[in-house]
């Protein structure tokens, strides 16, 4: 039998030239076995661009050369959960210390606003790659965040208090949706 050689424990050892996709891939994955469960339907959403300039070698095999964003993306991820709409923001970082509020955009945190104050579920999953942790942040203790400090970076410390350590597992890779069930209680009283 062939054994995965490619981690150690439950780090997994990524290629560098695939830095930065760690998160998103995990992500993917989770929510690919969130669908084939019949648990939730969450996709990845398209980045809106415009392609200007296509170099077409052949039908199968056009290469674009030039575009552009066409307006500024909301968020990563959205979709259904127990009848609740999700829409999230996910981040990897290296620092070990906090999060720069740079990596999320005004309109996206406006994005985020607007989904919770129309019943949606809106959260970050932020991964501190350096430390191999992963974190939830509901939407409300982010905007608590934003309006009692005029920091530019969230502390670790915040997320440790605030937040939610997601813990690595097999399948699903990120089990976020325990997290959100616990903000569903919240939300209902339980």
């Amino acid at each position: 039998m062939n054994y995965p050689t490619n981690f150690k424990s439950n780090n997994y050892n990524y290629i560098y030239s695939n830095r930065g996709m760690g998160l998103e891939d995990d992500l993917n994955n989770t929510n690919k076995y969130y669908l084939e469960t019949d648990k939730a339907v969450i996709y990845k959403k398209p980045t809106p661009i415009t392609i200007n300039k296509v170099d077409y070698k052949s039908r199968d095999n056009a290469v674009i050369k030039e575009a552009h964003f066409k307006i500024p993306s909301t968020t990563d991820y959205n979709g259904v959960y127990k009848g609740k709409y999700i829409d999230f923001e996910a981040k990897e970082i290296q620092s070990k210390t906090s999060f720069p509020l740079t990596n999320i955009h005004p309109h996206q945190i406006e994005h985020l606003k607007k989904i919770t104050e129309h019943g949606g579920i809106g959260f970050i999953i932020v991964r501190f790659t350096t430390l191999n942790e992963t974190y939830y942040l509901s939407y409300k203790n982010f905007k608590e965040f934003l309006d009692k400090f005029s920091r530019k970076s969230i502390p670790i410390e915040y997320f440790k208090e605030k937040g939610y350590l997601i813990k690595d597992s097999l399948r699903p890779r990120i089990d976020y949706l325990k997290i959100v069930d616990k903000e569903l209680g919240d939300l209902n009283g339980k």
